[in-house]
């Protein structure tokens, strides 16, 4: 590697890995974000046409719990992706208050570059590291993914 990180705030020296995982998290973000605007998509819009490339014709109600993103995220987002003639969304037959989410062939069209640009986005994100630092990063990340959303549930021996 060739530029060591830039020292925390002093605040956040107590928290080095929570303050290393935001400054990765915000240049992933970042980097993804110039590439996906080459696609004329926002941020987030390609995780829920990936979920529809998967099964198309979820409700929005799947689709949200698929991407962990709240409601309004989730309406906003396929509201703007409707507007630009990427999906369609129409009143479940089952019920009527849920809304079937369906790509058009416009959508459809963009899973090959947005599979490249993840592909991409991997490629330069793991240039550095090897196999075996690939996979130990990527299990210590889903770890503590694991830990956070347990942080809010009691213990085993709670109670």
């Amino acid at each position: 590697m060739t530029d060591s990180p830039a020292e925390p705030p002093s605040t956040a020296r107590d928290g080095r890995l929570s303050y290393a995982v935001f400054q990765l998290a915000r240049a992933h973000r970042g980097h993804a974000a110039t590439m996906l605007r080459g696609m004329n998509l926002h941020p987030g819009q390609e995780l829920l046409l990936m979920q529809l490339f998967d099964r198309d014709g979820q409700t929005q109600s799947e689709l949200q719990e698929g991407v962990g993103l709240d409601h309004s995220t989730v309406s906003k987002s396929l509201r703007r992706m409707q507007e630009a003639g990427l999906l369609t969304r129409e009143p479940a037959a089952h019920d009527r208050r849920a809304l079937v989410v369906r790509l058009t062939d416009a959508g459809r069209a963009l899973r090959a570059p947005i599979t490249d640009m993840w592909r991409t986005l991997e490629d330069i994100s793991v240039r550095e590291l090897t196999a075996e630092q690939i996979e130990t990063f990527t299990a210590y990340a889903h770890t503590i993914e694991r830990s956070i959303k347990d942080s809010g549930r009691p213990s085993p021996g709670d109670g």
